[in-house]
């Protein structure tokens, strides 16, 4: 690597810190004073700071996996525009180095850190997943969750009025049964059920808690075993408590081999929303490469133009770019389009733009 190259890289990576402090910055002090009162009566000052440590250490993540191409765009455009304000790609154009040469370890390094992206959401966003959905008011997760019915492969059926998270309990625990089990009974309500997850001496399961009818009759179901008077082990497959207390984007949380995984169940559910979610996983890279390429097209296609309205002009690019990502999954979303062609589309339209831009560039 030429000591120039090295130059551009230094400085990009330098305009990616300021810009990714700024940005993640930013946006914690505004979401705190947005949100100060759920903070606030924790006992003492360093309570309260333990508690706003717990809550935006995990939403960093996942604020860094939303502006994560904002902000490679972002330090591409200063990293460029500083070089033109201090006449540094001038001299190289003078000795015969073509723009497209220049720009080139801009467009590697851009590369490294849209590849965070992708990283931060197979390897950290899953592991952080019960954190991200901790209210910041109940740091110690004692108030109830509203839950959600799920199915089970093994077929069943659950539901519960509410659940919590600190115990894995569910309170008002209803079970329907296939009717293909062949069991004496078909429905079986607890009044409270705890998830217990798999061990070497027994499968995951719940733990069913003053059971009605009181009395089952013989066959019982294949997954459900008598403990004592009133007490069920109930054995499930994929419903275990955070299947039940999932949001509407749960899915959002999962990787990208879960998703494989979730989209493959014989699930009854509408699964458009996580097709999509599927396939942007694969286009994500590459539509956040094009919106580096095209910023920093529109920053060197015309060095006379003042740099504030060329950044300008790359902010409005980035905002288009992004309507149009949300669009596509808008109209996947709601099976309007397939899943695979609203993930590709955002590529297709601005792919062709991205050439031509790159190709215009002036040398």
């Amino acid at each position: 690597m030429r000591a120039l190259d090295r130059m551009l890289v230094i400085a990009f990576f330098r305009s990616y810190a300021i810009v990714f402090a700024s940005l993640i910055g930013l946006y914690v002090i505004i979401d705190l004073f947005s949100n100060l009162d759920d903070f606030a009566g924790r006992g003492s000052f360093s309570g309260m700071l333990r508690h706003l440590a717990r809550y935006y250490g995990p939403q960093v993540v996942i604020i860094f996996d939303r502006l994560c191409e904002s902000i490679a765009l972002l330090a591409a455009v200063f990293t460029i525009s500083w070089a033109q304000r201090n006449n540094e790609i001038l001299p190289q154009l003078s000795a015969g180095v073509s723009t497209h040469r220049i720009i080139r370890p801009v467009l590697f390094a851009s590369l490294v850190v849209l590849a965070l992206g992708p990283i931060g959401q197979e390897l950290l966003i899953p592991k952080l997943s019960d954190e991200l959905q901790v209210p910041r008011d109940d740091p110690n997760q004692e108030r109830p969750i509203e839950l959600r019915g799920a199915y089970d492969s093994t077929g069943l059926h659950i539901e519960g009025i509410s659940g919590f998270r600190k115990d894995l309990r569910v309170r008002g625990f209803f079970v329907n049964f296939a009717e293909s089990s062949g069991a004496a009974v078909s429905d079986i309500h607890a009044e409270e059920a705890i998830y217990l997850p798999a061990a070497d001496d027994r499968p995951a399961g719940w733990v069913l808690f003053n059971a009605k009818p009181e009395a089952i009759p013989e066959p019982l179901p294949p997954n459900l075993t008598a403990l004592g008077p009133r007490r069920y082990f109930l054995t499930t497959r994929e419903v275990d408590f955070d299947a039940l207390t999932r949001g509407s984007k749960w899915y959002s949380y999962a990787s990208t081999s879960k998703l494989r995984e979730i989209l493959a169940r014989p699930d009854p559910r509408r699964m458009a929303p996580v097709a999509v979610l599927f396939h942007m996983r694969h286009t994500r890279p590459l539509v956040g490469f094009l919106m580096v390429v095209i910023g920093l097209s529109i920053i060197l296609r015309d060095h006379n133009r003042h740099v504030l309205v060329s950044a300008g002009m790359c902010l409005v690019m980035g905002a288009l770019l992004h309507a149009a990502v949300y669009g596509c999954k808008y109209l996947g979303d709601n099976d309007l389009v397939s899943a695979p062609f609203a993930a590709w589309l955002p590529a297709i339209l601005f792919g062709g733009y991205a050439l031509a831009s790159y190709d215009a560039i002036q040398t």
